[in-house]
């Protein structure tokens, strides 16, 4: 599965060690990031985190890939109290509401999703493309 990590600035620590305890699960499948989240996380845990732009840019990236199905999983820790939403942040929450892609906004959320990734109950999205490419011819 293709996962996209993201962290505002003040929850790239938090983002950081949640990869690093489920580093086990995270390796078995593409890691996208923006691009100073992705540097750090990839530094930390040794995973081959594809990097993205930084920032907006990167946020841009990521809705253009739910957009074309190439995502399955985003986990977006936001902070919620200093920050106030972007735009952007809100395009990619809506996009993954438009194409049911499952999306942590928080360690919580994001917990929740890692073990259901691990169960395999996510898998539903890889029976789900396969059954799109077969419309398609």
């Amino acid at each position: 599965m293709n996962i996209a990590l993201i962290a505002n600035d003040t929850k790239k620590e938090l983002m950081t060690q949640f990869c690093i305890a489920y580093c086990g699960v995270f390796g078995k499948h593409t890691l996208f990031g923006t691009g100073t989240t992705g540097r750090i996380i990839r530094e930390a845990t040794g995973l081959p985190v594809q990097l993205l732009y930084s920032g907006q840019g990167g946020v841009e990236q990521m809705e253009s890939m739910v957009s074309c199905d190439e995502l399955d999983l985003v986990m977006m820790f936001r902070d919620g109290i200093n920050i106030g939403e972007s735009d952007e942040e809100n395009n990619l929450l809506r996009l993954c509401d438009v194409h049911n892609i499952p999306i942590a906004t928080n360690i919580a959320t994001a917990e929740a999703l890692i073990h259901a990734l691990e169960r395999g109950d996510l898998d539903w999205r890889e029976i789900a493309k396969q059954s799109q490419r077969k419309l398609e011819w």
